[in-house]
């Protein structure tokens, strides 16, 4: 299984980093998690958007979906377009952006496939488990799993004693870290802090963890070092571009420790 990011950014995009979105492949399938701002041209980077099989949505915030737009108008206005995209998404999580057009525009572009965290489906050649996590919105943490490895992804959530189940062995923790050591106290039930997620990590018994929806501005070695407080092995942090090789552990052992420190 291989992971690209496209962006980690929490809330907006910034000029050199999109919000969260995720490539993942194995097999020759390729899974779009959470197209949020700024993501599709990012993705273009490393594929066309007909080579895209299947998008999945943790939950409807705009900074997780809001590029399933263009991308569908991309697939369904071509000359020749592809197939229509399977998107998985929490009931009602993506009614918004699919309101951004006319329903007969990009009707032909899409298949809905709607499921409520706690639900296990089959995307292509992975089993997602989703968990209810706890956010501002419906919000699904995910496990995708293969015969060779586990990604485990938070989605956005605040503090749960789901997490360490959800990210229980992983071979790639891929956690939100809004917030350093402290989420402000309205925020406190539905975001978490790098620490935290370093203590879920090890909690969880994970063999690596890669922070992600960092607020903008925040220094990522100073969100590594949080982490670190709690989790002592190996921990990246989200940067447009980085790929990760679940089943290389040296290499994205590498690739992590240098993002993490860029």
């Amino acid at each position: 299984m291989r992971l690209t990011v496209l962006g980690g950014c929490g809330a907006w995009p910034t000029a050199t980093q999109a919000c969260s979105g995720y490539l993942v492949e194995y097999a020759g399938f390729r899974l779009l998690i959470d197209p949020g701002y700024a993501t599709l041209p990012r993705l273009l980077q490393h594929s066309t958007v007909d080579a895209v099989d299947a998008v999945l949505i943790s939950h409807g915030h705009p900074d997780h979906c809001a590029d399933l737009n263009p991308l569908l108008r991309a697939r369904g206005l071509s000359d020749h377009p592809p197939p229509a995209l399977p998107v998985h998404a929490p009931r009602g999580a993506v009614d918004a952006v699919l309101a951004l057009d006319k329903p007969s525009m990009l009707a032909e572009a899409y298949h809905l496939h709607e499921f409520d965290p706690g639900d296990r489906f089959e995307i292509g050649p992975f089993t997602a488990d989703t968990w209810l996590l706890p956010h501002f919105v419906p919000n699904a943490g995910i496990r995708l799993a293969t015969p060779e490895s586990v990604l485990a992804y938070t989605g956005d959530t605040g503090p749960s004693p789901e997490i360490p189940r959800l990210a229980h062995g992983a071979d790639l923790f891929l956690s939100e870290a809004t917030y350093i050591h402290r989420v402000p106290t309205a925020d406190a039930p539905y975001l978490l802090t790098a620490r935290l997620a370093g203590q879920y990590t090890h909690q969880a018994g994970a063999a690596r963890l890669m922070l992600t929806h960092l607020w903008p501005g925040t220094d990522p070695v100073t969100a590594r070092e949080a982490a670190a407080e709690a989790f002592e092995h190996l921990i990246g942090v989200a940067a447009p571009g980085l790929v990760t090789d679940l089943g290389d552990a040296v290499q994205t052992f590498d690739r992590l420790g240098r993002h993490a420190t860029d």
